[in-house]
């Protein structure tokens, strides 16, 4: 299984739905960094998602797929259990 990595606040519904859905799916480890407590964990979180400020941000293995909308979105079109399985995505 790829690595799931969540840059996500201590306090973000939307961190603990994303985790869900991904549990959901079989994803049974997260790699979860917390930018609250850590400013450089901020700062890695904007230069690896193109200076997105919210959270959660999701990267599966080096893909970024962006937050929960985009990973819902993502699950519901087909193409989350793909990247789940390791199968780099189209384009």
């Amino acid at each position: 299984m790829p690595t799931i990595t969540m840059y996500a606040t201590g306090s973000c519904p939307y961190c603990t739905m994303a985790e869900r859905l991904l549990k959901s799916r079989g994803v049974t480890s997260i790699d979860k960094l917390r930018i609250d407590n850590d400013p450089a964990q901020f700062e890695t979180m904007l230069k690896r998602s193109g200076g997105r400020r919210t959270v959660p941000q999701i990267f599966i293995d080096d893909t970024h797929v962006g937050g929960f909308d985009d990973l819902s979105a993502l699950d519901r079109a087909g193409g989350l259990m793909p990247l789940l399985q390791g199968e780099k995505p189209a384009g």
